[in-house]
């Protein structure tokens, strides 16, 4: 049996109604901390993971033994939509939790020149996009292309790839990942 340590931390904070953010101040850690533990990025030892349930506060007991509740909702007005991302990138999803999912769909904006960064993101599962408006480069192992309103990608998440705004304005895009891993 495996046990998804990200999907339920992200759960219990979800719970207690905690950004990111405020749980990384909380156990004093860094924000990507819990981001990565939470994409399942990396593996927290048991004293780290103490730590931040600390912040929640939770002991590893009650982590352990929490049975988070599957989402029931079927419709979701925009301003309902789970806010993921930080700074320049706006990562909006539906529903609060992954919990019990195997789509992750998510409403993404990226303002002018933002990047997701110099090293290449990398997950399991499945990713895909249509671009709404403005232009996306995406670089998918060695392959990078411009895409603009109408144009598409799909891949594998395991390949190496990153994500620019070129251009004059802001890019939107509709994305959805399987498994939910972002």
């Amino acid at each position: 049996m495996t046990l998804d340590v990200g999907q339920r931390l992200r759960a219990v904070r979800m719970e207690y109604k905690l950004s990111q953010r405020e749980l990384a101040k909380r156990a004093g850690v860094t924000n990507s901390t819990i981001s990565l533990i939470e994409s399942n990025s990396t593996n927290p030892s048991v004293g780290a993971l103490k730590r931040i349930l600390d912040g929640v506060p939770i002991g590893l007991a009650e982590f352990f033994a929490f049975t988070p509740t599957a989402a029931k909702k079927v419709f979701y007005r925009a301003d309902e939509l789970t806010e993921i991302g930080k700074g320049s990138i706006s990562y909006r999803q539906v529903g609060e939790t992954m919990v019990g999912r195997s789509l992750q769909i998510i409403s993404e904006r990226y303002e002018i020149g933002a990047d997701t960064g110099r090293i290449p993101l990398v997950h399991e599962g499945e990713e895909g996009a249509i671009v709404l408006s403005g232009r996306l480069e995406v670089t998918v192992g060695d392959e990078r292309r411009i895409l603009g309103p109408g144009d598409a990608y799909y891949f594998e998440s395991r390949r190496p790839h990153r994500f620019r705004c070129v251009g004059q304005e802001p890019c939107v895009l509709v994305s959805a990942c399987t498994p939910p891993t972002f």
